[in-house]
C-alpha cells in the first residue's frame, strides 16, 4: 500500500497531519510578511495570523460578542423578574 501524503491541499484549502513541532507551531501564528490568514501548523484548513493587526480586530470582536453572549449586560437581567401580562381575546 503506497503512503499517503501527510500535508498538501485539497479542493484548493491546506492541509497538513505531519507531526507538529513547538518551533514549527510558533512560527505559523506570527508571519509578518503574509495577510491576515495563514495555513494551520497542524489539521485542515487556514487560522489567524497574529502579525497582522487585522487579526486582532478581529479577535477583540469575537472577545465582546462572548461577553455579551455569557451575561456581560446586566440590564437585562432585570426586566426578566418582572412579571407579565397575557391577555387572550
Amino acid at each position: 500500500m503506497a503512503d499517503k501524503p501527510k500535508s498538501g491541499e485539497l479542493l484548493g484549502v491546506p492541509y497538513n497531519f505531519e507531526r507538529p513541532s513547538v518551533r514549527r507551531l510558533l512560527s505559523s501564528y506570527w508571519q509578518p510578511g503574509d495577510g491576515m490568514l495563514v495555513e494551520k501548523p497542524f489539521g485542515i484548513g487556514y487560522t489567524l495570523n497574529l502579525a497582522n493587526w487585522r487579526s486582532w480586530i478581529v479577535l477583540g470582536i469575537a472577545g465582546v460578542l462572548l461577553w455579551n453572549e455569557q451575561g456581560g449586560d446586566a440590564d437585562d437581567a432585570e426586566d426578566d423578574d418582572e412579571p407579565v401580562e397575557v391577555v387572550v381575546d
